[in-house]
């Protein structure tokens, strides 16, 4: 038998950051975002042997351990491991050994929620598995507090939520952990024209996103006027971009998305840089009406509106910078988990 279970990556459209903590417990948070067709991968296989191996197929990495109720926090495979952890002392170890291996569609540091989308996909094969009897909000739940609170690994909430639920969501954000997701009824029309204008780019850098997020946070915990009046009006911007979606006011997405770029850039200093903001102004000449960083900011993915055709001449534009525009399609689908029989015979 194989368990597995895959998790949709996500663009986030608006309001990024303020779903980062203390900023959403002070004043509350709000994040549209929608899933894309590239996910990550999780499949557990029990073995005969009473061994654990973890291994990050698109990372090369591997490490093989003797059966144990704790595995080493060591600096690799962290994730995979720190699901496993918690999982055991929770619900219960699998019985005997395993192998858990992951892949994933787009590098660590990207933007695109990799990380938590990951962890997400891990509990998902734990909880196809072991059966576990755990919602869409516990195991997103469950995933931010093993990657915040028990890895320490910096960062927002929204990633985790829309892994697990898929489609397009605003979210908000609250203390005491409180989320609400919101699933958006886009009219198919307007998701496709979204979908057809809207270019992700991966400007062939990654990032560590930890750095940035930290400066957010001391930002808002001193009281920084100009990083927390930014956060507000990404708030507003999420709240814009709800409206214009739902009611097809396509046009004004461009410019929305603009809005945010240049407040997003008071959040913390190193969210841009030269480069983003000559691949940005490059986008906008050759016909994009705004765009945005994916994620905490400082390289992996970017995207931009493109109205009309002016796509096909922002893809060229884009080429000189040495990274690569990525295909993608929206999808509807969250969390997906199944089991396997390798005995299978078909006839």
């Amino acid at each position: 038998m194989i368990f597995r279970s895959k998790a949709p990556l996500r663009i986030g459209l608006a309001g990024g950051g303020t779903d980062v903590s203390p900023y959403s417990d002070l004043y509350g948070g709000a994040i549209l975002n929608a899933t894309i067709s590239l996910s990550a991968y999780a499949n557990i296989e029990p073995l005969q042997e009473s061994k654990i191996i973890v291994e990050a197929l698109d990372r090369g990495e591997q490490q093989v351990h003797a059966w144990a109720p704790v595995l080493p926090i060591d600096g690799t495979l962290d994730l995979l491991k720190g699901v496993y952890n918690r999982i055991g002392q929770q619900f219960g170890f699998p019985a005997g050994g395993f192998k858990l291996s992951t892949f994933v569609d787009a590098p660590a540091g990207s933007g695109l929620g990799t990380s938590s989308t990951l962890v997400v996909a891990i509990v998902g094969a734990f909880v196809e598995m072991l059966k576990l009897p755990l919602g869409d909000y516990d195991i997103a739940h469950l995933a931010f507090e093993i990657e915040r609170n028990e890895l320490a690994l910096a960062g927002g909430r929204q990633d985790q939520y829309a892994a697990t639920f898929g489609g397009v969501n605003f979210m908000e954000f609250y203390d005491n952990d409180k989320v609400i997701v919101n699933p958006l009824r886009i009219h198919p029309s307007y998701m496709h024209e979204l979908e057809n204008n809207l270019v992700l780019y991966f400007t062939d850098t990654s990032r560590e996103s930890a750095t940035i997020i930290k400066e957010q946070v001391q930002n808002v915990n001193s009281k920084n006027e100009k990083s927390i009046e930014a956060m507000h009006l990404l708030k507003e911007q999420a709240q814009r971009m709800k409206e214009a979606l739902l009611k097809g006011r396509l046009d004004e997405l461009g410019e929305i998305l603009d809005f945010g770029f240049q407040q997003k850039r008071k959040m913390a200093a190193n969210i841009s840089n030269s480069r983003m903001e000559e691949i940005y102004e490059a986008a906008k000449h050759a016909g994009a009406t705004g765009g945005k960083i994916s994620g905490a900011g400082g390289g992996g993915f970017m995207i931009f509106y493109c109205p009309g055709n002016s796509s096909h001449a922002v893809k060229k534009a884009l080429m000189q910078f040495g990274g690569a525009v990525r295909p993608y399609t929206f999808t509807t689908y969250g969390l997906t988990t199944w089991t396997h029989s390798s005995n299978s015979n078909i006839i």
